[in-house]
Parts: C-alpha cells; structure tokens; sequence
C-alpha cells in the first residue's frame, strides 16, 4: 500500500479495490433498473479524507427514474409468486458475496464516508447480519388464525407484499440502512427503489453491483434491487410522490422526513421515517464511571459523532460531575485524529464543508448563549475538528437543535425526575441510556415515566444498536422502526380473510337481513 506524507494514500487504496468491486474511477452509471444506464450530468465524487477525486459518477435524469420504476414495479409482480424460503435463499448468497468483500467494502465506506476502517467494516458486518436474519425470517413469515363467532367459519390473518418499497438512504451508514431495509423488503416479497445519498453514491453502486450478480446467478429477472443516484427534485420527489411505490422508507434529517412524509401522505402511501436523534446519556451516583467514560467517548465521538444515535447531551449527577468531566477531558485529550485508513485513527473527518461549518456555527451559539468550551473544538486542516466538551443548559435552542458534529453538552442534575425530564424535553427521541447501579434507577428509567426514546439502554450508550430489536424512535425521529423484531410487517400488507365452510350464512353480530329473518 502506497504512502505519502506518513499517511496511506487515498488514491492508492481505491485503485486497490476498485476493480474487486466492479468500480471505476473514470465513469459510473448511477442507474441499475438491470442494466447499468444514466443520461443525466456527471458528479466527481471526492474522498473527505484528503479532498481528491475518487471516482466519477452519472447522475439520473426524470426519464432515468422513470424507467427504473417501472422495472421495479415489474419485479415486484413477478418476486412475489417466488415462495418465501426461496426468496430468503438468494438473500442468504447475498450475505455470503458481502462476507467475501467485507474488506474491500469496508474500505470504500471509509473513503467515501470518512469513517474509520473499524467502523467501515462493522458497517458491511452489519449488512451480512441483516441478511442472516432476514434468511431465518423468509420461513416465519406467520399469520393468526382469529376465532370466528359464526359457526361452520374459519377466520385468519395473512401477510402480502406491497410491491415496490423505495428506500431513501444518508451518507453516515451509506451501506447498512439499504441492507436492513432490502433483505428484509426481499424476502417479504418486494422489489426496492433505492435513492442513496448523493455524497456517497459509489458504496451504492458497489452493493448493487454485488447483488446483481447474486440475482443473476439465481435467475432472478427482473431485478429486484434498484437503483437511481441523483439529487432531491429530480429523484427524491419524484420516488416520494410515485404511486408505485408503496412504502417510502428515509433516513435523514428530519427536515428532509417531513417532506418525504408530506408528499407521501397526500397520495396515502406509506411511510419508514428514521429521521434525527438528540441523544443523552445520564450518570447517577452510583454509577460505573471507567464503563461510562467508554460509553460516552463512543456515543459521542464514533463516526466522529454524524450517527442518529451519536451521544449529544450528558446529564450528569452533580455529586460526580466534575470527577466525570476531568476523566472525559484526559480521554479527549488522547484521541487520535486524522486518516480513517489507519487503524490507530479513532476521528476521521466530517463529510463536507456545510458539517464543519455547522459545528463551528453551533460552537458559537452556545458561548453566545454563556456556554464554556472544556476541552477541543478546534478546526484542523481539511475536514478534520477536534471532538468537545460544552457546558450548557439543556433549554438553550442549541442544545435543542441536533448538530452533525462529534459536539457534547454537559449539565448536572439534582434528582432523577430532573434528570429523566430533561431527557425528554427535545423534539427528538431515538436513543437514551443511564449508567446506574441502582435497580430501582434503572428500572424507572425503562418505565413508562422514564425514556420517551425507541431505544432505551441501562449501562451501555446510546449508539451501536444490534438488528435483532427494531430500531427507530418517537416524535420528530418519525416513528418508523427497522431491522428486527416484527419490523418485517411494516414491508408487507395485513389482510384478514374469512372461510364459510358451512351451508349457511350467518352474519357477524347476531345481524339478520331480507328472507333469513
């Protein structure tokens, strides 16, 4: 592997792996409807690594997406007369091709997302285990059988697929949320549409690539993974506003969730929201405070704090606050920051300029608002910040507001009911956790008075979530869930269907109607 300047060379590393994952640096089609097509204009695509070109790619026109629709919209006819556990079978050789290029896959997502390599790889990981549990899924795909009133009936609940679902991906996990969404959208019975974030389109193409070949091998025609790389007015409306399409899964901000759910509701479709987190994490008296540094660092420091789940507000007991703070302040204090390529690196950069300038903006705001910077905060050349500490107050609209930044605001609390009412009073609710040793403590907080969050942990933090449990959040984090559990249902339609094997035809309710009565 190259190097240049102490560090591993960007360019040298895509060069490596381009070829393993049928990429090219000169020109990607951002199309696959099966075959690889655009016509729309050409995007160089640049690593935030080190600001050089990776690649080019060719965005989508209206007519581009037109014809991927369509082809989606055939797919899905012809993948749901595909029994379940056959369906789960080309699912499972998609997990195994993921397995084989877990490494290579792992690197581009560090290219292109500015992760580090860890995380780049636990990324593709987390695909190959979404595609293990949608395999297992494919034969639990289960129904009731309900107790008819009426004799001689027989009443059940089966499950359809929709059709086509559309799947609208960011740019921090560009890889794992398409996976959650179509292994388990496969082998539900549907077709994907998938629009990826328009800064990380070539972790897209790569995955497609990959399952093209699986579905191949499999004669799976037409193919049920589609793809269409272009901006929000010509793609994103356009996928939201299909009536094609019969969910509308999207992950983002929660700017880009109301519009998506707007545009949605006026023609009745569904929607999948997994929109912004503002995330706390609070330290009781009793707490573990070595376990809760290290839940801390990586809640709000991993993916150099751009994840959902990322940990944005501490709410600490006022009795161990500042041996808290001084710990976390030696621990900022030894991050390693820089190329995500080297494993040493625990902060890469951020993915543009728009998030540095966000982070700097909202530095800002807090000190205007009498906010004391403890420990980092500073820009670094290129796309490099160093994670901080803030005092802050939990009101300030700052604080409110979730900032795309490795940003964490510190306050301590007197009582618990204090604590937990701080950590619901934001708009969002995706993830919490409290570090305790204190049974009552904990359990409270998983009670109906405590989190208001989709996701609520006792002594781990809030980021890292695993697929079995379904993962998503209330209020402005759009209340979609994803992944494990029973979020298999929101890909498929309820149908109750009712069997008269008798010769007669009571009514339901004791009803009688014309001649029977």
């Amino acid at each position: 592997m190259k190097k240049k300047s102490g560090m591993t060379s960007v360019a040298g590393v895509a060069r490596a792996i381009f070829p393993e994952l049928g990429l090219s640096a000169k020109s990607n089609a951002g199309v696959f409807d099966g075959a690889w097509r655009a016509s729309g204009e050409t995007v160089e695509k640049c690593s935030p690594i080190d600001g050089k070109p990776l690649a080019r790619v060719r965005h989508a026109t209206g007519e581009d997406y037109e014809r991927v629709a369509a082809a989606a919209q055939r797919a899905g006819l012809a993948w749901r007369e595909v029994p379940a556990p056959k369906r789960g079978e080309v699912v499972r050789q998609l997990g195994n091709a993921l397995r084989e290029r877990k490494a290579a896959l792992g690197r581009l997502v560090s290219l292109e997302a500015g992760k580090i390599i860890a995380e780049g790889e636990g990324e593709v990981q987390e695909m190959i285990d979404i595609c293990d549990f949608a395999v297992g899924l494919s034969r639990q795909l289960h129904g009731l059988t309900i107790a008819s009133e009426r004799p001689g009936h027989r009443m059940m609940e089966q499950w359809h697929p929709l059709g086509v679902v559309g799947i609208i991906s960011a740019f921090n996990f560009p890889v794992a949320v398409w996976s959650w969404n179509s292994a388990v959208a496969a082998v539900a019975g549907n077709a994907t549409l998938w629009k990826p974030s328009e800064k990380t389109p070539l972790t897209a193409i790569a995955c497609v690539k990959i399952a093209e070949k699986v579905c191949r091998a499999n004669g799976v025609d037409p193919a049920i993974f589609g793809l269409v790389i272009g901006d929000g007015a010509t793609v994103g409306e356009r996928l939201a506003a299909d009536r094609r399409v019969a969910l509308v899964s999207a992950t983002g901000s929660t700017r880009m969730g109301k519009r998506v759910g707007e545009v949605v509701a006026q023609r009745l479709g569904r929607t999948l929201l997994e929109l912004g987190g503002n995330n706390a994490i609070i330290v009781a008296p009793s707490a573990d405070l070595e376990l809760a540094v290290r839940g801390i660092l990586f809640g709000a420091v991993g993916t150099a704090g751009q994840r959902c789940t990322s940990t944005r507000r501490l709410i600490v007991h006022e009795s161990v606050k500042d041996k808290l703070v001084a710990r976390l302040v030696a621990a900022y204090g030894q991050l390693s920051i820089g190329n995500p390529l080297q494993r040493r690196t625990l902060v890469g950069p951020l993915i543009d300029e728009a998030a540095v300038a966000g982070m700097m903006n909202a530095l800002a705001e807090a000190k205007r608002s009498g906010g004391t910077i403890l420990c980092g905060g500073e820009r670094r050349r290129g796309l490099y910040v160093s994670p901080c500490l803030v005092e802050a107050r939990n009101e300030w609209p700052v604080v409110q507001a979730e900032t795309f930044a490795p940003i964490l605001y510190v306050m301590s609390y007197r009582t618990l009911e204090e604590a937990i009412a701080w950590q619901n009073a934001v708009p969002q609710g995706l993830s919490s956790a409290i570090f305790t040793r204190d049974l009552r403590e904990a359990e409270t907080f998983l009670s109906a008075r405590g989190s208001d969050c989709g996701i609520a942990n006792v002594n781990i933090g809030t980021s890292g979530a695993e697929i079995g449990g379904a993962f998503g959040g209330e209020k402005e984090t759009g209340g979609g869930r994803e992944s494990g559990s029973d979020a298999w249902k929101a890909y498929m339609r309820r149908q109750t269907a009712t069997v008269n094997y008798s010769d007669a035809l009571p009514l339901a309710q004791g009803i009688t109607f014309g001649a029977e009565g």
